[in-house]
C-alpha cells in the first residue's frame, strides 16, 4: 500500500448566496467514499482536511469533483494543497500584522503559476490601504478596509488569469493546524 499523504481540499462555491448547498457532513461521505480517511471538515464554506494514498493530485481532484457531481448534481472546482504545500503559504504571509485582524489578509490558493498576471491593473484598482503580493501559486491580499469591498479582490482571479479560491487568514491557520500529524 502507498503511504499516506496528508491533503487540504479547498471547494470552491459551495454553499455561498443559498447556491451549490453542501452540508459539510454529506462532503466527508463523499470523501470517506473515495478512500479519504481522517476527514475532517472546517467551517461550511468547503475546507476539507484529509488523509489519502493517491499521489496523482489531478486524479484526485478529478474523483473528488465527480464524486461531488454523482451525489448533488453539480461539479465544484477542487483545489487539493499538500500540507507543506499550505505551510510554505502560510510562511510565506508578507503581511504579518494580519494576526491582529485576520480577516484583512486573505490567500488566493492558484491552479498554477500564472503565466501573464495583470499586475498593473491590480496596482491601479487597489485601495491606498490595500497590499498584495504573489509568489508562485499564492496571491496574498491585505484589505484593511474589507474584503467585500475591495474591487481588487473582486477582480483578483480574472486579473491573474488563472483559477483560484480565497480564503482568509483565519482559515489558512485553522487549516494548517488541522493538517498536523496526530502523534
Amino acid at each position: 500500500m502507498s503511504k499516506m499523504k496528508t491533503y487540504i481540499a479547498l471547494f470552491r462555491g459551495i454553499n455561498v448566496g443559498g447556491n451549490h448547498m453542501l452540508p459539510m457532513k454529506d462532503l466527508k461521505l463523499i470523501l470517506e467514499r473515495q478512500d479519504c480517511l481522517d476527514v475532517r471538515t472546517y467551517i461550511q464554506s468547503g475546507n476539507v482536511v484529509f488523509r489519502s494514498a493517491e499521489s496523482d493530485v489531478r486524479r484526485l481532484a478529478g474523483r473528488l469533483t465527480a464524486a461531488v457531481g454523482k451525489s448533488h448534481g453539480f461539479e465544484p472546482h477542487v483545489l487539493l494543497l499538500t500540507r507543506s504545500e499550505l505551510e510554505s503559504a502560510a510562511r510565506g504571509n508578507p503581511f504579518p500584522e494580519c494576526s491582529e485582524n485576520p480577516k484583512s489578509v486573505h490567500l488566493f490558493f492558484l491552479a498554477e503559476p500564472p503565466k501573464k498576471p495583470d499586475l498593473k491593473t491590480c496596482e491601479a484598482l487597489k485601495t491606498s490601504t490595500e497590499r498584495f503580493k504573489l509568489t508562485g501559486c499564492v496571491f496574498y491580499l491585505h484589505t484593511p478596509d474589507g474584503f467585500g469591498t475591495s474591487k481588487l479582490a473582486v477582480r483578483a482571479e480574472k486579473l491573474l488569469g488563472v483559477a483560484a479560491t480565497a480564503r482568509n487568514w483565519r482559515t489558512v491557520m485553522t487549516l494548517v493546524d488541522l493538517a498536523q500529524p496526530s502523534d
